[in-house]
C-alpha cells in the first residue's frame, strides 16, 4: 500500500526551511525509492585539510612512487584513497 505523501510547504527563507527539515522526516514528504543519483560534473568539489600521521617509511615509499609517476606525493595519496573508496563501494 502506497503511503500518501504530505505536500512540501513553501518557505520564506533558507533558515525557515532548515528549521523545518531539522524537525520533520523527509520520508513523509518524498518517495526516496524514486530518487535518481546525479552528478554535477562541472562543480569544483569542496575540499578540507586533514592531518594524518604516517610512519616515515610509508611516507618515503609514497614519495618514491610519486616521483616515478611524476606527481606530488599528496596527489598520489588522494588518488590511492579515492581508488580504494571506489573499490569498497563497488563490492
Amino acid at each position: 500500500m502506497m503511503k500518501k505523501l504530505k505536500p512540501i510547504p513553501k518557505f520564506k527563507n533558507e533558515d525557515e526551511e532548515c528549521a523545518f527539515w531539522a524537525t520533520h522526516d523527509s520520508t513523509d514528504y518524498l518517495d526516496w525509492s524514486k530518487a535518481k543519483k546525479i552528478k554535477f560534473a562541472n562543480l569544483k568539489p569542496s575540499v578540507r585539510s586533514v592531518s594524518v600521521r604516517l610512519p616515515e617509511a610509508l611516507l618515503n615509499d609514497l614519495k618514491v612512487l610519486a616521483n616515478k609517476k611524476d606527481v606530488s606525493y599528496l596527489s598520489l595519496m588522494k588518488m590511492y584513497l579515492s581508488e580504494k573508496v571506489q573499490e569498497e563501494y563497488s563490492h
